[in-house]
């Protein structure tokens, strides 16, 4: 695979997924816009991947929850590198988790302002950088845009329901919405759903019919064919790479 000349915006990419993304993509001669709310961290690994020479990363910092934010990531891409090819939406987390809220409590003793948390980066970030950056992919007359799903978006959730909701709605509602719009401009949208992936090590707990989780290279190796020119027919779906997790006998 090669991307010299392409550019990518990645999310939450100072660590997991879209850190990983970000230095496979750079590897492959692209360049990359590296957006997070840790700014030390993100402009580290950005000197990192611009120190090996190859693809240049360019670090903006950002909370996908503020759409004046989401528009100057667009809006530094567009200055540096004059276009934007594709754009992964990484950013996001579990509600409880990130919020640090006991487990025990009964999802209706969960303040409300943690679903708050979780609907907005979740789900509102992907839709904000979609209406950022679906007006200059139009201008190009090509671009992508990769959605991360999740196997619970198609389970659910009793005690989490914010991410379940926003996942569901990445991988039916909004997937399919971009794909339709970007249809007469050579915009193509996917969601890319995974089951349990290595980015914790409680991850290793879910059960898939492969009998482990996923390494998160198997899941950026996916998203790379779908970006790359051997992947350019898929368009509107949302693929689940989860072990045969959803395809496990239910209750």
């Amino acid at each position: 695979m090669n991307f010299e000349g392409k550019v990518a915006i990645s999310t939450g990419a100072a660590s997991g997924m879209g850190l990983l993304f970000a230095e496979n993509f750079a590897e492959l001669g692209g360049n990359v816009v590296m957006s997070d709310v840790n700014i030390e961290v993100l402009e580290e690994k950005a000197r990192e991947i611009n120190a090996r020479g190859k693809g240049k990363a360019l670090p903006v910092p950002c909370d996908v929850r503020d759409y004046t934010q989401v528009c100057n990531v667009r809006d530094e891409a567009i200055k540096e590198f004059g276009r934007i090819d594709i754009v992964c939406n990484f950013a996001g987390g579990y509600g409880r988790r990130m919020q640090k809220v006991d487990g025990s409590l009964d999802f209706t003793e969960v303040p409300i302002e943690v679903f708050d948390w979780s609907l907005d980066v979740n789900l509102k970030g992907p839709f904000y950088f979609a209406h950022a950056v679906l007006g200059q992919m139009k201008k190009q007359n090509t671009g992508l845009i990769v959605n991360i799903g999740s196997i619970t978006g198609a389970e659910g959730s009793a005690g989490g329901m914010d991410y379940p909701t926003a996942k569901a709605g990445l991988m039916y509602g909004l997937t399919k919405s971009i794909a339709q719009y970007g249809s007469s401009c050579n915009v193509r949208c996917v969601c890319v759903s995974p089951g349990p992936v290595l980015t914790r090590p409680d991850m290793a707990n879910m059960k898939t019919l492969l009998g482990r989780a996923a390494e998160p290279q198997e899941i950026i190796d996916l998203i790379l064919f779908i970006a790359s020119e051997k992947g350019q027919f898929i368009n509107g779906e949302n693929i689940m790479i989860d072990g045969g997790r959803n395809a496990m006998p239910r209750r």
